[in-house]
């Protein structure tokens, strides 16, 4: 009798160990229990759902649940919550429309994600207050933006298929939170013709990033006339039923909706109730190989931690690729041949309108001295293409080093939209990921034509100017 690999959680890390294990073990029977419908499918692209840019949610699906059942032989069951895990009898139980079922497994694979974090706000719960972590919430929003913008007489543009930058306007709505997903939805709201407020917390957005960063995304952001209140801590939503005002310390701002982008926390209670050790991030703690304290029971994705690329240390870094990589991993490991899938260096992109921006490793000075370095700075602007060449912009890049070592530790660039921030950003990585020095970094031989960079690359300059600032 084969063995079985039971897989919790049909998204980035579940859906990828599952297809790996049974691409490498035929014979394996691979089992995914799903609460929810939509399996395998790109939660980052729900914010260009909401706007316009993607016309279908089943765009965002990357392999449908009869794919995975008729072409890949995985016994896939959507609609099931599992809702205990029994470590000792090594068996699941789900519960779906059809009752309670239990199933064995020889290897567990938790893979249950995170879930929206709902900060402690007065009238959370109000109508017309929102949050975007799964399909059906994407689904919810673009429904509320066709109706608000609908229900005032606007008429989507002759534009083509998006609905951009209207000459009216709608709203006014709140985005609560300046990170990835409340500056990404700020665009797609104002994008519809809303009158958008958002309102982060601390005194800048974008807090993993380098102020400089930081600086250029709110500067543009009010260039595209997204109110953005700094220092400003949500309290309450008022109103009668639904949300009518924003309270903060010092002001009242009336919208008609509002949307939550606090970020996310690892979904761990199954795993707790399972006796799975935790982390210090409060993620599932696993080795290298992604097993949890528990033999046979191992963790990936959005629910678990892992080692960070510069620090050593465990880290809790929720991204798409990490769950992708890290579940393919698990699923080779049961079929045999055991796989790590690597540290991570907390790598991510963001667009917001014109503006693009990347980040890796550790920026952070009190970061980096927490785990024992001697960090410095440096921020340069160097232009993005030859200076003759008739187009081009800025590209604007930190880096953070060790002053000791001369080690590299972090970068952060923005450009404008096309101008190669993010792409600049893969030469940092490759660096980190072989602990190369500043003095390293500045001999790459980075790729040089006038249409595509200067002779120096931004990040050569920034290399240079770091590297003598540390002799």
């Amino acid at each position: 009798m084969s063995d079985t690999f039971v897989v919790v959680g049909g998204d980035a890390a579940g859906m990828s160990a599952a297809s790996k294990a049974k691409r490498d073990d035929p014979d394996l029977e691979v089992v995914v229990f799903e609460k929810g419908e939509w399996v395998s499918y790109g939660a980052c692209g729900l914010p260009y759902y909401v706007k316009g840019e993607i016309q279908s949610l089943e765009a965002l699906v990357s392999v449908t649940p009869e794919e995975f059942r008729e072409e890949r032989d995985i016994d896939l069951r959507t609609g099931h919550e599992v809702v205990a895990i029994d470590p000792d009898e090594q068996t699941v139980t789900a519960e779906g429309d059809a009752g309670t079922a239990t199933e064995s497994y020889d290897s567990l694979l938790l893979a249950t994600g995170a879930e929206a974090v709902e900060p402690p706000i007065d009238g959370i719960d109000r109508e017309g207050v929102y949050t975007l972590g799964s399909m059906s919430d994407g689904k919810e929003l673009r429904e509320y933006v066709a109706r608000a913008r609908d229900g005032e007489g606007f008429q989507q543009p002759d534009r083509g298929p998006a609905c951009r930058y209207l000459e009216d306007c709608t709203g006014p709505v709140a985005v609560v939170g300046g990170g990835y997903v409340g500056i990404e939805m700020a665009e797609a709201l104002a994008a519809n013709g809303f009158e958008v407020h958002l309102f982060q917390r601390g005194e800048r957005l974008l807090k993993g990033f380098s102020e400089a960063t930081s600086e250029a995304v709110a500067e543009h952001l009010h260039e595209r006339d997204v109110a953005v209140h700094l220092g400003s801590e949500v309290r309450g939503f008022e109103g009668a039923n639904a949300v009518e005002a924003v309270v903060t310390a010092d002001e009242r701002v009336d919208v008609e909706m509002a949307l939550l982008g606090t970020g996310v926390r690892p979904r761990t209670e199954l795993a707790e109730d399972a006796g799975v050790e935790l982390g210090p991030t409060g993620a599932v703690a696993t080795d290298p190989y992604r097993e949890t304290s528990v033999d046979d029971v191992y963790a990936a994705g959005d629910c678990a931690e892992a080692i960070h690329t510069v620090t050593g240390e465990p880290a809790y870094v929720p991204l798409a690729l990490t769950a992708n990589r890290h579940g393919r991993a698990v699923g080779q490991t049961v079929a045999g041949r055991p796989a790590a899938g690597g540290a991570v260096a907390g790598t991510a992109a963001i667009k917001a309108f014109d503006v693009e921006a990347a980040r890796t490793g550790v920026l952070d000075h009190d970061e980096a001295r927490a785990a024992g370095f001697d960090p410095v700075g440096e921020t340069i602007d160097a232009k993005s293409r030859a200076g003759y060449y008739p187009e081009g912009g800025t590209v604007t890049v930190t880096l953070t080093a060790d002053r000791d070592t001369g080690r590299l530790l972090g970068a952060s660039l923005v450009s404008e939209y096309g101008e190669g921030a993010v792409h600049r950003s893969h030469a940092v990585v490759a660096a980190l990921e072989e602990g190369a020095t500043v003095c390293d970094l500045e001999n790459y031989d980075l790729a040089y034509a006038p249409p595509f960079n200067s002779t120096w690359d931004p990040v050569l300059v920034a290399a240079k100017v770091l590297s003598g600032k540390l002799r």
